[in-house]
């Protein structure tokens, strides 16, 4: 088992201990280029969850492995959407981890503090290990995700201490799961409508225009094919299932 794929079964099941997750859509995903499936689609609803997409993609004959999760909260919650993406593209390693804010940070302190402040000891070790090395991502890609982003390139060592980092990322996120925000905290964010502001930028962050991995992913599967999954992403709740 590649590690990419070993860490992504890993989270999967953290997230499955988390919530009581049930499959209700399971499709081998297909495309011009190969009539065997080159990868999976899973989506999952869960009682706290509103569903985790899990896209993975295995073509051996062009050195790639790509396994990515979403794990989306309720449109009304203010409680982040935890997303995982683990990847072996031309013999490099590479992951994104991160919290995906629902309101704006810079204008909310009360909830930056809160959802947020508590990943900075994680994230300055991974800054630490990881150095220079950065994913190239857009301002843009940037913009709708949040300052404690880790997005590296690394090398087979360093790419299996990465389990620490999500390991720390998802034990926050499933205390701010299970037990909520402050009531004082979701009081200060009165002025955001959550689930308006999760539509937006759900599809921005998976449109083709921000996000140049879905032309790849168009060459693989076509397309229409390429489109349901970004549809699929952007919805607040189950599509096809």
């Amino acid at each position: 088992m590649s590690l990419p794929r070993e860490l992504s079964d890993r989270t999967m099941a953290a997230l499955a201990e988390a919530d009581d997750l049930r499959p209700v859509r399971e499709e081998d995903l297909v495309g011009p280029v190969s009539p065997e499936p080159v990868g999976r689609l899973r989506v999952l609803r869960g009682v706290r969850l509103a569903k985790v997409v899990y896209v993975g993609l295995t073509v051996p004959p062009i050195g790639m492995d790509s396994h990515m999760l979403f794990a989306f909260t309720p449109p009304e919650s203010a409680v982040p959407h935890f997303t995982l993406d683990a990847v072996e593209a031309g013999g490099s390693l590479a992951f994104h981890l991160d919290l995906v804010p629902r309101a704006e940070l810079a204008s909310h302190l009360e909830y930056l503090n809160a959802a947020f402040q508590p990943l900075t000891p994680a994230f300055e070790e991974a800054a630490a290990l990881f150095g220079a090395s950065r994913a190239a991502i857009s301002p843009r890609q940037y913009a709708m995700m949040s300052p404690w982003m880790l997005v590296h390139r690394t090398d087979e060592e360093r790419f299996r201490g990465v389990g620490g980092f999500v390991d720390a990322y998802l034990a926050h996120w499933r205390t701010l799961l299970d037990k909520g925000l402050p009531g004082d905290v979701a009081d200060t964010l009165a002025d955001t409508d959550l689930a308006a502001r999760d539509a937006r930028n759900r599809a921005a962050l998976f449109s083709r225009e921000v996000d140049p991995v879905w032309a790849n992913v168009s060459r693989l599967l076509g397309d229409g094919r390429t489109d349901e999954i970004r549809a699929e992403l952007a919805a607040p709740e189950v599509r096809g299932g």
